[in-house]
């Protein structure tokens, strides 16, 4: 194919992704002429709308997309969309039609590479570690799966030397990248519907872990078999990169950072749970790598401010406190759970949670339903599709899920009737979960419990 610079229009199938809208962000960012379709509006389409790009919400080929000339345009599409007719009239007219995947491998070529995988943990670190880049001043540019309270993007342009990716293992997307580093931070099985068991999706981690070039530069959470050498990383237990003595203080969490030389007292930030200390653990290892000293890297990690839908905490005058959270696997759905439990062991928690997918519903389902269970109460809402049909997963319902809970007080609702349901709860910590469309409740609920 051609280089990409010599495209000049851009359009997207399935622009409102947040991997999709990354890349967007990117080629708008370079002048280039950006447009796209997506099936629902949502507040990252608005922005990017805001931002003077062109996209539309009909599977209709308007005017716009047939004055677009094969030679000078590139499409891209993500493979979670399976069957539209803006694609196959792309395809039916031989314009060059790419995978995202292929695309972003195909910028950071031609940089140092550092790609963060894992089935858990992954947006959270790819995050940190561009923060760090940042505020470290290094000339880098990052493309997330999350948004960056720091800079309020999942997309940021400092240079070009470095890239930082968050390397999705749907469909096998992070083999298209030729990472100069990488971490990995977990193998669990997840995505069944594309790998169909767990040694596969472990042979999948396996591959990608094999792109990068050197030993010294692949970072692997301490216990994770990955085929090849590496250094390891971890928390309260020794490994090439540690973090130990946590503790809390005023809302705070301290810990001490070990390398393979020294010892770094009194790292600090706002940040709760262990999971996401061992996520620092590994940025901080990079960084110091790369020659960052640890001055810049503890006032760096102070003022991380996390990612939208990753543990977002509110707390309230009256005492309450709102917590919103992306988790969508039970080992997210128990880390945040935990993190709650830890900090805040009498509190009644009332959990909001919505499945996504059919396929990952019914394939942990038995998992699920024993996170879930540590609340004191549920409201369980319906799955969300996504990219599945409910008429292709007969029985795998909600109300099935719900049947495997064991708490006393639980019940499922529709979105719509959620946030009534809410209003009606009595609870201490309110925790909204899932990585559906969810997030819509988390507007109203902000607004209501800030007037309480």
């Amino acid at each position: 194919m051609k280089l990409l610079e010599t495209y000049q229009n851009f359009y997207f199938v399935g622009i409102g992704g947040i991997g999709m809208s990354a890349l967007a962000r990117y080629f708008h960012a370079s002048g280039k002429k950006v447009l796209g379709y997506d099936k629902t509006n949502t507040k990252l389409t608005q922005q990017l709308m805001n931002e003077g790009i062109d996209i539309v919400f009909e599977d209709i080929i308007d005017d716009k997309i047939t004055s677009l000339q094969v030679e000078n345009t590139l499409v891209i599409y993500t493979p979670a969309i399976k069957k539209l007719e803006i694609l196959d009239y792309f395809n039916e007219n031989k314009f060059e039609v790419l995978k995202r995947a292929k695309v972003l491998g195909l910028i950071t070529e031609n940089t140092d590479c550092i790609a963060v995988a894992g089935t858990h943990g992954k947006t959270t670190t790819s995050t940190l570690v561009a923060h760090l880049c940042k505020e470290s001043d290094l000339p880098f540019s990052c493309f997330l799966g999350g948004i960056s309270e720091n800079f309020k993007s999942n997309f940021l342009y400092n240079g070009s030397q470095y890239s930082v990716v968050e390397a999705d293992e749907y469909d096998r997307s992070f083999l298209n990248l030729s990472p100069d580093w990488a971490v990995v931070t977990s193998t669990d099985a997840d995505h069944l519907d594309i790998y169909g068991d767990k040694n596969t999706i472990e042979e999948g981690f396996k591959q990608f872990a094999a792109l990068v070039p050197n030993d010294k530069q692949l970072f692997v959470r301490k216990g994770i078999e990955i085929g090849r050498p590496h250094l390891t990383y971890a928390v309260n237990e020794t490994a090439d990169y540690y973090s130990d003595n946590l503790r809390m203080e005023n809302d705070k969490i301290y810990f001490d950072f070990h390398t393979p030389t020294e010892i770094v007292k009194d790292f600090v930030w706002d940040i709760p749970g262990i999971h996401n200390v061992e996520n620092a653990t590994v940025a901080l290892a990079i960084l110091n790598n790369l020659g960052v000293n640890f001055e810049t890297l503890k006032k760096a990690i102070a003022n991380f401010k996390g990612i939208k839908r990753r543990y977002t905490k509110h707390r309230y005058q009256n005492g309450k406190i709102y917590i919103d959270d992306y988790a969508h696997h039970p080992t997210e759905i128990n880390a945040v759970m935990s993190s709650i439990r830890t900090f805040y062991p009498d509190k009644k928690l009332l959990v909001v949670f919505q499945p996504h997918l059919f396929s990952r519903t019914r394939d942990f389902a038995d998992g699920f339903a024993e996170s879930l269970s540590q609340a004191d109460e549920l409201v369980l809402l319906d799955i969300y599709p996504a990219r599945e049909l409910q008429e292709n997963f007969e029985g795998i319902t909600s109300n099935w899920l719900l049947e495997k809970v064991t708490s006393n007080k639980k019940e499922v609702s529709t979105l719509n009737d959620a946030f009534t349901k809410i209003k009606e709860k009595d609870f201490d910590i309110l925790l909204t979960v899932g990585a559906g469309n969810i997030d819509t409740l988390y507007d109203p609920i902000c607004d209501w419990m800030e007037n309480k």
